[in-house]
């Protein structure tokens, strides 16, 4: 199953990128655009070969302490997803990393290993790219 979700990729709002996620296991398909891993772990029974993985940006994916908390227990996925969001704005350098790619691309999958297609990282990181304002870089201060 893949899901997909319009995500604006400049400041102004003009442009944006159609951003998908598909479970890495799946078959990847011609329309992926940017096929980007965003789990901290690499994907078990998986070559690089065979999961057609264009960056593997592994430190915009949840702790490993939050991870071992979630468990993929359903009931606690709205308390994963707070905390994560919260991880995510304590990380801004990843957060642009990621931005920045999809900015240079029409479409880009993000790519996860979980079982459940509803509640895992990469839903909890599309929506946080979508509700989260871009901001401009800060510009420097006269004498800085």
């Amino acid at each position: 199953m893949q899901a997909k979700q319009t995500v604006a990729d400049d400041n102004d709002g003009n442009t944006s990128c159609d951003v998908r996620i598909r479970r890495v296991y799946e078959e990847p398909s011609a329309d992926d655009g940017l096929r980007v891993l965003v789990d901290r772990l690499w994907p078990r029974g998986r070559s690089k070969q065979s999961a057609h993985v264009d960056v593997w940006i592994k430190d915009i994916a949840p702790s490993k302490e939050l991870r071992t908390w979630f468990g993929h227990i359903p009931e606690r996925f709205d308390e994963f997803a707070s905390r994560y969001r919260e991880e995510l704005d304590a990380n801004p350098e990843a957060v642009c990393r990621l931005r920045e790619l999809i900015a240079g691309h029409p479409r880009v999958t993000l790519l996860y290993g979980a079982k459940d297609n509803e509640r895992n990282n990469a839903v909890v990181l599309r929506d946080y790219l979508r509700d989260q304002p871009i901001s401009p870089s800060p510009l420097p201060k006269d004498g800085d």
